[in-house]
């Protein structure tokens, strides 16, 4: 491979890295305006530490854990290569990687999809959780629990290779299920044993909307992420390849317009309004639903896979709600639904549709959820038992800012403290 042509690719993984990076603003853009105003710098501070640690983490073991070097014959199950990140031989050369990318440029691509998985729980816990509880599950989940799922499959592990009939391997391009999903399991088992928030659900049962207080901040995190998405998706093809990465860039945005536009329609056709916040949503369940086969759809599949994601949004909030549980941002409805809606339409559309691809999604989707949900559960359980995991009422009712941070986040500003 010639220097110029790796270069190129290495280069574009690096603009990618930044675009991942960038949308850690768009995730706390979008927790912000969809929460009320005396908890945002309990948000903010939640989101920074988020990345800090996360990046951390995968520098002292996320990345030896994650792709560990299984070799044949192993389970693939688990594996650690030790701690930091020395280069290898080949590392800086066009032989790592097919020259896609150097080892540098590789772990700090991965390393910013790690840090994502804990931003999707933070959405879901926003506003009551003790924000000491909120970082040691953090700390634990993405330094542990999100590398050994990603080694099943990035790393080479055993649902690469699961294979039923004529399909050959788990598929999940870009993390419907490995990182989505994995971030969406830990949503659900975290608002269950938080509970609700105070006035989220009246006496009488009915569900309460408790409004964000800034809606320009939720529409311009949405659209970060969409930006965002560009890297998330386009660095995964792993190579500035011309026909690929465009491609994977027009099925994603094709999905995430067709998803918004599908939740909005569903939603006035439910509600009878055009809710701003289900259109925004939709757009974030066509992105997640087009992740783990952006690189096998047709334009036409993604704009179908899209449309559906919408639907499943609308049904997912309206699910969540059912079920009494509080997700302030729908992270549950856009990460984990349709993370599951993504990862099976990859054995339902496009070029590796077909029943045994189905099958073997399916088993990858619950294998997933079986280790996240249970190590998820039994992570929170125990800091709830030993440190508590919510605040007081009194804490709640005043908003997290004062009582955690000492600090107002708009502090000449208290006209809306609802």
């Amino acid at each position: 491979m010639d220097s110029g042509l790796f270069t190129a690719n290495n280069v574009w993984m690096m603009v990618c890295t930044g675009l991942v990076f960038f949308m850690h603003l768009g995730f706390s853009f979008l927790e912000i305006g969809l929460t009320r105003q005396k908890n945002t710098v309990n948000i903010l501070f939640k989101n920074v530490f988020i990345i800090c640690v996360g990046i951390l983490l995968y520098y002292i073991g996320g990345f030896n854990l994650m792709y560990p070097g299984f070799e044949d014959g192993d389970l693939g199950f688990l594996k650690f290569a030790g701690f930091g990140i020395a280069a290898p031989e080949n590392g800086m050369t066009p032989e790592y990687a097919d020259g896609g990318y150097t080892w540098w440029t590789d772990f700090l691509f991965q390393g910013m999809f790690a840090a994502t998985a804990a931003t999707i729980v933070s959405g879901a816990v926003a506003e009551r959780i003790k924000l000491g509880s909120f970082m040691v599950f953090t700390i634990i989940y993405v330094g542990l629990i999100y590398p050994i799922v990603g080694s099943w499959q990035w790393g080479s592990g055993f649902l690469s290779s699961l294979s039923f009939g004529e399909a050959e391997g788990f598929y999940d391009f870009a993390g419907s299920t490995l990182v989505h999903s994995v971030g969406g399991w830990g949503a659900l088992m975290a608002i269950y044993l938080l509970g609700a928030r105070i006035g989220k659900f009246g006496e009488d049962g009915k569900t309460k909307a408790i409004p964000g207080h800034n809606l320009p901040l939720a529409a311009a995190g949405v659209l970060i992420l969409w930006l965002g998405w560009f890297g998330f998706n386009g660095g995964s093809v792993l190579s500035a390849d011309p026909e690929l990465t465009s491609l994977v860039l027009v099925t994603t945005s094709l999905a995430a317009a067709a998803g918004g536009v599908s939740a909005f329609v569903t939603s006035f056709f439910a509600y009878k309004n055009f809710d701003l916040t289900m259109f925004l949503n939709g757009i974030l369940g066509g992105l997640v639903g087009i992740t783990a086969g952006a690189d096998q759809m047709s334009p036409n599949e993604a704009v179908i896979i899209g449309l559906l994601a919408g639907l499943i949004i609308v049904a997912g909030v309206a699910l969540i709600d059912k079920l009494k549980l509080d997700d302030p941002v729908g992270a549950v409805a856009v990460h984990l639904i349709c993370g599951i809606w993504g990862t099976l339409a990859v054995g339902i559309f496009g070029q590796l549709a077909g029943f045994d691809q189905f099958l073997v999604q399916l088993a990858g989707v619950g294998a997933a959820a079986t280790f996240c949900s249970l190590t998820a559960f039994i992570i929170l359980f125990v800091i709830k038992k030993v440190s508590g995991l919510r605040v007081s009422e009194e804490e709640e009712l005043e908003g997290l800012d004062i009582h955690e941070h000492g600090m107002d986040a708009y502090a000449d500003f208290r006209m809306n403290q609802h």
